[in-house]
């Protein structure tokens, strides 16, 4: 179960740093983990995306983008696991569609 936790650990304490830099690298590992370990992520998804909604409303536009980025890449990985997270999801994306920048904008 450690096994199991570490991986975790580590993308809630990157998802919630201060440093917008290390913000972006949860981002990054929340994809890899998608694409290498998808059952530990849709079996922890509602606790995951708990962290990571708030990376799509990041104040930092980088992350923000980032996040929404990789998002669109995690929908093909996780399909149906979303299921759990899809009205938080769609309220993160749509704060979005007001941004003033082009890039956000468009990501959302």
């Amino acid at each position: 179960a450690v096994k199991e936790t570490e991986p975790l650990q580590k993308l809630y304490n990157l998802l919630e740093a201060k440093e917008f830099q290390t913000r972006m690298e949860g981002v990054a590992l929340l994809l890899d983990l998608c694409k290498t370990r998808p059952l530990l992520i849709s079996t922890n998804i509602v606790q995951i995306f708990d962290y990571f909604i708030l990376r799509i409303g990041d104040t930092h536009k980088k992350v923000k983008q980032q996040a929404l980025d990789v998002l669109s890449q995690i929908i093909d990985f996780l399909e149906d696991g979303l299921n759990p997270v899809i009205i938080p999801l769609v309220e993160g994306i749509t704060n979005n569609l007001n941004s003033k920048d082009p890039r956000v904008y468009a990501a959302a």
